[in-house]
């Protein structure tokens, strides 16, 4: 997966934008002003900072070189990934489990706007 196509997935969900906080060269993917990833997506290699479930951000550690603690976050909720030393499918499930996470700390009637009950 390249930058472009990292960025498109993330902007593919609904209520979705990017944001630069921390700097033009850092983009922040938030849903209702909540961040769900970031990543700077000129920088090589590739990576991103994704929100996770502490239990499951540790089995992705030990099962996956390319998955490491959160670079400069809760490193018991954010995961850095490296894009290229993993398949597609993965990026993009963890994406949107990282979404999803943020989604359902959301309020109900946000959620429910979402269609994300």
């Amino acid at each position: 997966m390249r930058a472009r196509e990292l960025k498109a997935f993330c902007l593919e969900f609904n209520d979705v934008v990017e944001d630069f906080p921390f700097g033009e060269e850092t983009s922040v993917f938030k849903v209702a002003g909540k961040m769900f990833a970031l990543s700077a997506l000129d920088r090589e290699p590739l990576t991103v900072n994704l929100k996770c479930d502490p239990e499951l951000a540790v089995q992705l550690r030990a099962e996956h070189p390319a998955i490491a603690p959160g670079y400069h976050m809760n490193k018991r909720h954010w995961n850095t990934v490296t894009v290229a030393d993993l398949p597609d499918r993965l990026v993009r499930e963890l994406i949107e489990d990282s979404y999803d996470l943020v989604v359902a700390g959301l309020p109900r009637a946000v959620r429910l706007r979402l269609d994300r009950p």
